[in-house]
């Protein structure tokens, strides 16, 4: 008497009784939506990304919608440098002459806070480059990005 034959496997395609082992991939197992995973590196700082702003360096004037800027010297820089984590994330301070129709006046300002000048509001929106490991760049190799918002 003849043994039976297994039934048939109720699913379509080959079977897998007659198909060859497959290599495995190396490394880890794919993981599903269900195993925690460890969290995304955070991106580095996004530049400044708004209006357009006009930019110049310690000793060179540029005119910002009305107002002629100058930076005069950088009086501090303790942002933050790429690729590090700080406590605090550190300032930039720049002393500039501003230059108006009722003559040039000289103010400190800093990095994303708004100054009151004539009839609107001068920023001093980004300044390039940004801290990397912990050197800072030499003082005239920064540039300034500034907005002007005049009154109405």
């Amino acid at each position: 008497m003849e043994a039976p034959l297994p039934p048939e496997p109720d699913v379509r395609g080959p079977d897998p009784r007659t198909l060859s082992p497959q290599p495995q991939p190396e490394g880890p197992p794919p993981t599903d939506f269900y195993t925690p995973q460890s969290p995304a590196p955070s991106p580095p700082p996004a530049p400044y990304d708004g209006p357009p702003l006009a930019y110049t360096r310690i000793g060179e004037t540029i005119s910002v919608d009305g107002p002629e800027i100058t930076p005069l010297a950088l009086l501090e820089d303790s942002r933050c440098a790429e690729g590090t984590q700080c406590v605090w994330a550190g300032r930039l301070r720049v002393r500039v002459r501003v230059g108006l129709g009722s003559g040039p006046r000289e103010i400190d300002m800093t990095l994303g806070q708004p100054v009151q000048v004539a009839d609107g509001q001068l920023d001093l929106l980004d300044a390039l480059p940004h801290p990397v490991g912990g050197k800072k760049p030499a003082p005239l190799a920064y540039q300034f990005g500034f907005r002007f918002m005049g009154g109405l």
